[in-house]
């Protein structure tokens, strides 16, 4: 599972000129039910996820063609964050989580 800060490795900054910003969209819900992910409207296996609870914000993002994932999450109250990367959304989801709360749940070092 690959783990990185922002500032690891940056890619090249992509060619200057006019580039056009878009957001990924929900499709409209067909049983009357909340929509819980989004998709880039030119790309549907490109998809987005935000779970929380009331300590954590894990955010799914695929790779563009569906075939792995990032995960984020965010520690709500000090906005730490750690990023996974893997095949499946629930391993992502796991080492994302334990990567942001593994010092605080170590037991003390003996002296």
């Amino acid at each position: 599972m690959a783990q990185q800060s922002a500032a690891d490795r940056r890619p090249a900054r992509p060619p200057a000129g006019r580039r056009r910003w878009t957001s990924f969209i929900a499709e409209k819900s067909t049983d009357g039910k909340a929509v819980r992910g989004l998709h880039e409207q030119a790309n549907p296996r490109h998809r987005l996820r935000v779970e929380h609870d009331s300590h954590t914000l894990l955010i799914h993002l695929s790779d563009e063609d569906g075939g792995g994932w990032t995960t984020i999450a965010v520690d709500r109250a000090t906005r730490q964050w750690t990023v996974a990367q893997n095949i499946q959304q629930a391993d992502t989801a796991r080492g994302a989580y334990e990567a942001l709360y593994e010092a605080r749940r170590r037991p003390p070092e003996a002296t």
